[in-house]
């Protein structure tokens, strides 16, 4: 989901088309944090020291936005059905689990009410009216991205979404793979 190798301040540009509406339009969120970029320099110190680095407040609210940020790949026909299945998880996993850190409901709270997050200060924001957004919007996002699939990809989610997302927890590539095998074969099975 979230490339966990790049440090909160150090999100290099991402280039994406922004064709589909990002789900959190209204917000008007920066595509990019407002706060200075680190130099070379201090990356490079950075990478060296073995001494772990505080992370400040503001900080920690910019990871909460960058977690809510993913949310955008819902509506990206480009996005990888894996990744969209997982952003589905954390958008809808159990309710007790709202009250935990970095949670889909701690990052809309943390982010929409926080004076140090990267947005203008909106107030709480209820989770459930975003939940009901995203679920009565995700079914025509999928369908966008398996457009892209030949028809048998297209029946077999549809048909068995368990078993595609079996196939693509071990391997992320699986239906890339039976893709590259059935245009060379002829033959899913083969």
């Amino acid at each position: 989901m979230l490339n966990q190798s790049i440090s909160p301040r150090d999100v290099p540009p991402t280039p994406r088309s922004t064709a589909y509406p990002p789900v959190f339009s209204s917000w008007n969120m920066p595509s990019q944090p407002t706060a200075k970029q680190p130099n070379d320099a201090t990356v490079t110190h950075l990478l060296d020291d073995d001494t772990p680095e505080e992370w400040s407040e503001e900080d920690i609210v910019f990871l909460h936005w960058r977690l809510l940020k993913e949310v955008d790949q819902l509506a990206d026909p480009t996005a990888p059905l894996d990744e969209k299945i997982d952003i589905l998880r954390w958008v809808f996993s159990e309710p007790e689990k709202d009250v935990k850190p970095f949670s889909f409901a701690s990052c809309l709270r943390v982010v929409s009410s926080s004076p140090l997050s990267p947005l203008a200060y909106c107030g709480l924001v209820d989770t459930e009216e975003v939940r009901d957004y995203i679920r009565h919007s995700w079914r025509a996002w999928f369908q966008l991205s398996l457009k892209r699939y030949p028809d048998w990809v297209r029946d077999t989610v549809i048909r068995n979404p368990q078993w595609i997302e079996t196939r693509l927890a071990k391997n992320p590539q699986w239906i890339n793979e039976q893709i590259k095998r059935m245009s060379a074969t002829g033959d899913l099975f083969a």
